[in-house]
């Protein structure tokens, strides 16, 4: 077949895996994969819906998509991700130009819907409840630096929190097997892969379903003492489950990277428990302590929500100060977004917009002064960093990232070498000659 392809996926890393088993399934049924918008016949766009400006991004891009076949630049569109899983007939009511919707449940007939639309089919292929996981056997187009990869060790959440939106789209938590996990890897590392990241909706409660209780950290012992990787990263971790054999694997394994990943949400026990998180203060900061005991010179990141109904000025004060006083090395915000069919959707003492972001803007002051402050220390340190790229146009000037700091969501170091035989995916040894507030600048150590 000699139609091209083009993909565009937003949203997070767990989306970004699903665009590319979609393309792997593509490319196996002799589809072209094209990198160029203006030389396809068909675009698929892999939509988020996570928050309200997820919501917008995937709508913005779509409609520049449909006047693009408006002028005849492009023949079919074909929607995928969460925005058609969570609205399938809004969709196919309010955008015509729309030739096919697909849902997770479909993925893997991808390469069939293609062929239906360019033979003039319109597709409506949505199941409610989607039971659909990947696994090794199903190709994949990595679209992350070839150095490192994305691995989704499980789908859908078990957790009840009255904000989100993702158990009635994703489903239920489903973990894939181990053995399944661990042949992946293997063919990723084959290929030259370096860094493995894993992602779930919660990695911490992997094996809950199919084991019966957490495997996460058997999981992780098993990759680390048979993977050929050079780091291992876990992403999107929960307290709830956050445990003790978990530790004890950060503890033993070199190749687990020092970042522990924990959305917190907030701090105060009221919001907590209108979040439905089933955390309160004590054991949050009683698990912080145990991991900065056990795991010294780790960088816990975690995210917050302000303006989450009936966060008062006092909840958010308790906010601050808890931020003030554990500092934490990696820190993100979000502003409440009020989703439908959440239960905090018709909570009353909904937060006014202008209130959201005023407590979201001084939260990322306070975490930009505690992030300087901590770079600072790195001053005339020797680190461990990741190549990540060549900065065109600038010899012998690269980006990185030390074990601290994932793809795309932390800092980089600006590198300095003179070493012409430094690619992407090389691990080296840099001197850190000027700290930013989010951002490092180093000299290759010899």
């Amino acid at each position: 077949m000699n139609e091209n392809i083009y993909l565009l996926s937003l949203g997070c890393a767990r989306n970004l895996v699903d665009s590319e088993v979609i393309l792997g399934i593509l490319k196996d049924n002799n589809y072209n994969i094209t990198y160029d918008i203006n030389n396809c016949d068909v675009v698929i766009l892999s939509t988020c819906v996570f928050i309200k400006e997820a919501k917008e991004e995937s709508i913005e891009y779509l409609l520049d998509i449909v006047r693009l076949k408006e002028e005849g630049k492009i023949k079919k569109i074909i929607v995928t991700g969460c925005f058609c899983q969570r609205y399938p007939e809004a969709l196919k009511k309010e955008i015509p130009q729309i030739d096919a919707i697909i849902g997770f449940d479909r993925y893997p007939d991808i390469h069939k819907a293609v062929r239906l639309v360019l033979s003039g089919r319109k597709l409506l292929w949505v199941t409610k409840k989607p039971s659909f996981i990947y696994d090794d056997k199903l190709p994949r187009v990595l679209l992350s630096p070839p150095h490192f990869a994305y691995v989704k060790i499980s789908e859908g959440c078990s957790h009840s929190c009255s904000f989100c939106v993702i158990p009635g789209i994703k489903g239920r938590l489903r973990s894939r097997p181990i053995d399944s996990i661990l042949r992946e890897i293997e063919n990723l590392t084959s290929k030259g892969v370096k860094e493995i990241i894993l992602i779930g909706q919660d990695t911490t409660a992997y094996g809950v379903d199919i084991y019966k209780k957490p495997h996460l950290a058997r999981l992780l012992k098993e990759i680390s003492e048979a993977g050929k990787m050079k780091w291992l990263r876990l992403l999107y971790g929960h307290p709830a489950y956050f445990n003790d054999a978990v530790i004890s694997c950060y503890e033993k394994y070199d190749k687990i990277c020092r970042y522990i990943d924990l959305p917190l949400q907030h701090i105060n026990n009221k919001v907590l428990r209108l979040m439905g998180r089933p955390q309160k203060t004590k054991d949050i900061i009683k698990l912080i302590k145990e991991i900065r005991r056990r795991i010294p010179g780790s960088a816990i990141r975690t995210s917050f929500i302000v303006g989450f109904p009936r966060e008062t000025e006092k909840n958010f004060q308790e906010l601050i100060d808890f931020i003030k006083e554990i500092k934490f090395e990696r820190l993100g915000v979000f502003k409440y977004s009020k989703e439908e069919d959440t239960p905090a959707y018709s909570y009353k003492g909904q937060i006014p917009e202008k209130k959201k972001e005023a407590r979201y803007e001084e939260l990322m002051l306070i975490q930009q002064d505690i992030s300087r402050k901590i770079n600072s220390q790195f001053l005339n340190k020797r680190l461990k960093v990741i190549i990540d790229k060549k900065i065109e146009g600038e010899p012998g000037q690269y980006l990185g990232r030390t074990e601290y700091d994932a793809p795309d969501v932390d800092g980089q170091v600006y590198i300095k070498s003179d070493n012409p035989r430094i690619k992407p995916g090389t691990i080296i040894k840099v001197l850190v000659k000027d700290t930013y507030e989010y951002d490092l600048v180093a000299d290759h150590v010899k």
